[in-house]
């Protein structure tokens, strides 16, 4: 077996024998700056030396997830020294209102609807700065997905135009983002502490997903990091249930 680097962060292993490629890993990072890994390989014995090579260069942390099912990839990544950060659940929502039931979700007097297009900027950053401030001082970002962390350059917005917002004539409450590329996907829904329990956060998934339904998308996923438990209990009042759950991984010293 050989293992040649043809990249940065990227290794092959070519079986001598055989004189093809048998296993190669990937590293990428993502927009808050942590540098996550994979590796594509048949066999363990594989996966180990393509671990060890790459392991040797990348600085540490690193991170990986992992789909919870799949336990032999979960013990290979635990055999080169990674550990369990966190759990995700993944739901798969539809978009029909009759389905989710949200085909009544206003917002409440006084409350708007901004779509996606038409939110002020200087509005929205000043929510998300807002609801980061309440949110780490309870559950913590540093539990939430890495597409909402803030990047290296201290954005933590991104592209503006994946926003809606719950607004009233004179400020933000809410707001929720969706990602289109790849796979329609709710990445964010949220609300002041002050405007929470007002069907606010219902009411901008009922826009989002009708948005989403009038462009002929039936289904939109959604992940929730297990110990959030009001956006569990936001997507569980849908009657959905998860349909798997990921597993983040880190290895924190080199």
């Amino acid at each position: 077996m050989t293992i040649t680097r043809v990249a940065d962060g990227q290794w092959h292993a070519l079986d001598d024998t055989l004189g093809r490629v048998v296993g190669r890993t990937h590293a990428e990072r993502r927009p808050d700056g942590r540098m996550f890994v994979s590796i594509d390989a048949w066999q363990d014995a594989t996966f180990d030396l393509l671990a060890a090579a790459m392991l040797a260069e990348l600085p540490a942390p690193l991170f990986t997830v992992v789909d919870e099912d799949d336990a032999d990839l979960t013990a290979c990544w635990q055999r080169a020294g990674f550990t369990v950060r966190r759990r995700e659940w993944e739901y798969l929502v539809p978009t029909d209102p009759a389905v989710t039931g949200l085909g009544g979700a206003l917002p409440p007097p006084g409350v708007t609807i901004v779509p996606a297009g038409a939110v002020d900027e200087s509005l929205l950053r000043a929510l998300d700065r807002a609801i980061r401030d309440e949110v780490e001082a309870t559950l913590g970002w540093l539990s939430m997905p890495a597409e909402v962390l803030a990047r290296p350059d201290g954005d933590t917005v991104g592209d503006v135009s994946t926003y809606a917002v719950a607004a009233t004539a004179d400020r933000y409450l809410g707001l929720i983002r969706v990602e289109t590329v790849n796979q329609p996907r709710i990445g964010l829904v949220a609300v002041l502490a002050g405007a929470q329990r007002r069907g606010i956060a219902r009411a901008l998934l009922a826009h989002a997903l009708g948005v989403l339904r009038h462009s002929e998308v039936t289904q939109v996923w959604a992940e929730v990091q297990e110990s959030n438990q009001p956006a569990s209990a936001l997507f569980d009042g849908l009657g959905v249930r998860p349909v798997s759950s990921n597993l983040e991984l880190v290895r924190w010293r080199g």
